[in-house]
């Protein structure tokens, strides 16, 4: 017996099924985890049935009338639930979404399952999507239009629908105007004022040079004005109409449709009706703004954000990795630096994040930064132009955080190149260079891809150095616009990760913050997964390429 252990442990077989169980158990575990955030993000955007219940808080109390969704529920401890007076040692509540914060305060509310009496779910239960104060439950009394009081009328809804789609078409008119028009207005100003200040550093302020940045001043000031008649106009047929609701315990409320984004009736709608407005919803979220301290809107800019800056780092690592690791392994004598550079480089792969923040604050921002705005930018200070974290600093700060990853990748390639290969190619009468271009590195591309990917998605997922280094909660412009020289690597920008810190533990309403936090963690996974499965695809087809050259 002893000696069929024994032999069965020399086989290797345990460890062959040690192995296997410990990479089932780690699959379960991603897709349990993605599954998870994927319930719990994508659920967010279905449009929840809205309860229209009485409520007591104590089994000898009056009830009152509450309104909303039911978003979650859990047993708890009757302690816990801070209503001892209802018996059992454990109780039954539910978190339930009232909305309506501009009235009562809150968003959210727990209250006990005991409590509730009388549910039911009437079809003319609305929810309106505001664009301040979050969520509004009620029911439609009336709708304002041209000074005219609209109500009990069968058209009614539809009425409100289409004001609404026509004041959201003006709505986002004023938005093109107040931030692509007026905004480029204001952007050539500046230019303008720095210009003026530049002539007068170096004492060139003559009339003739004044004259000009006059008249073009006065050209962008007779468009300002153009445009602030436009926006004028547009506010007046906004601001001229609003809808009149009854909450759940009777209050009437009016509400703008200025602020208004959308009204619909979940209780009313069919199933394929729920579909499109999910699809609709989720599509606003990954294509807005966000609004509500990011608690609600979209997260494009974040999404923007993040890939140009990984593009712009990819850009700058990829030189740079590359030629460092063909000079350690081409051209560099193997000696005891050669080694030394070695260790440095996979030491520099176990260097926390934060550490590579604090030396890009340092170098980057405080001493290049403000070398670069006082020798090309001096008509700025004191306000700094480059000398203030920006998307140029974030992308060379992740960039050394990276570079390692590229460099022992490149590196691992380039040795396993044959030396036959090489060989033949000198025997061929190539230079040493000629052989490195066209022969070695065409081979290394798979392994040079695979570490730019995996320094990709590593860098997609860093947020601790881009506190520091440029990343905000919310940045009034994108990266890249209409204004030349349209790339502006001096702005600040909105990234996926600090967007999931910023919403999950600096949101002063949690509740409503936990579902993006949820939502938006899924989308930056999804996006790793596809980078890395796109190394990886990459990787296999130009490995066979190359074999398939071999062979031939």
């Amino acid at each position: 017996m002893q000696s069929k252990i024994k032999n069965w442990l020399d086989s290797g077989a345990p460890f062959v099924w040690l192995n296997a169980g410990a990479v089932s158990v780690s699959v379960v575990m991603v897709v349990g985890l993605i599954a998870l955030i994927a319930v719990r993000g994508l659920g967010h955007f279905w449009p929840s049935d809205i309860a229209v219940f009485d409520y007591a808080f104590a089994p000898d109390s009056e009830s009152s009338q509450l309104m909303g969704e039911f978003i979650d529920e859990e047993t708890v401890l009757r302690a816990r639930a801070g209503n001892p007076a209802y018996a059992g040692a454990t109780i039954k509540r539910h978190l339930l979404k009232t909305g309506n914060r501009d009235i009562s305060g809150l968003d959210f509310s727990w209250i006990l399952d005991a409590g509730i009496k009388h549910k039911t779910y009437p079809d003319d239960a609305m929810v309106v999507e505001r664009r301040e104060w979050g969520n509004f439950y009620g029911f439609l009394n009336s709708v304002q239009l041209d000074g005219h009081n609209l109500q009990n009328n069968a058209t009614l809804w539809a009425t409100l629908e289409q004001a609404i789609t026509q004041n959201n078409a003006v709505f986002d008119e004023i938005r093109y105007i107040e931030k692509n028009l007026i905004g480029g207005i204001n952007y050539k100003m500046e230019k303008l004022r720095l210009k003026e200040r530049e002539l007068v550093l170096k004492e060139e302020n003559t009339p003739v040079n004044l004259q000009a940045l006059i008249a073009q001043r006065e050209a962008l000031q007779l468009a300002y004005n153009s445009h602030t008649a436009t926006l004028e106009t547009l506010y007046a047929t906004l601001n001229s109409a609003s809808l009149t609701a009854t909450t759940a315990d009777g209050q009437a409320v009016s509400i703008a449709l200025s602020k208004v984004i959308r009204v619909y009736r979940p209780n009313a709608m069919s199933l394929p009706d729920k579909v499109l407005f999910y699809f609709e919803k989720f599509w606003e979220f990954l294509t807005d703004d966000p609004r509500e301290a990011n608690t609600e809107g979209g997260i494009f800019p974040a999404i923007f954000g993040t890939v140009l800056m990984v593009i712009i780092m990819a850009v700058i690592v990829t030189p740079f990795g590359v030629i460092a690791a063909v000079y350690l392994r081409e051209y560099a004598t193997q000696n005891l630096i050669t080694r030394l550079i070695r260790i440095a480089v996979n030491n520099l792969a176990g260097v926390p994040s934060v550490v590579y923040g604090v030396f890009g604050l340092g170098f980057f921002v405080y001493f290049l930064g403000g070398s670069i705005d006082q020798l090309f930018f001096p008509e700025s200070l004191p306000a700094p132009k480059f000398g203030t974290p920006g998307l140029l600093w974030a992308s060379l700060t992740l960039a050394i955080l990276t570079v390692p990853v590229v460099i022992v990748a490149t590196e691992e390639g380039l040795s396993r190149v044959p030396r036959a290969i090489r060989e033949g190619s000198l025997a061929l009468g190539a230079t040493k260079a000629e052989t490195l271009w066209r022969t070695v590195l065409p081979m290394t591309t798979p392994a040079m891809i695979t570490g730019l990917i995996l320094a990709v998605a590593r860098a997609a997922g860093e947020v601790a150095p881009l506190m520091l280094v440029g990343v905000v909660k919310l940045a009034p412009s994108l990266g890249v616009d209409g204004n030349a020289p349209f790339l502006h690597l001096d702005r600040k920008f909105m990234h996926l990760g600090f967007h999931i810190y910023d919403v999950g533990f600096q949101s002063p309403n949690v509740e409503a913050a936990q579902p993006l936090v949820y939502a938006t963690a899924l989308l930056l996974v999804v996006l790793i997964i596809i980078l890395n499965l796109t190394a990886i695809r990459i990787r296999n087809s130009l490995r066979e390429k190359y074999r398939a050259a071999e062979q031939t």
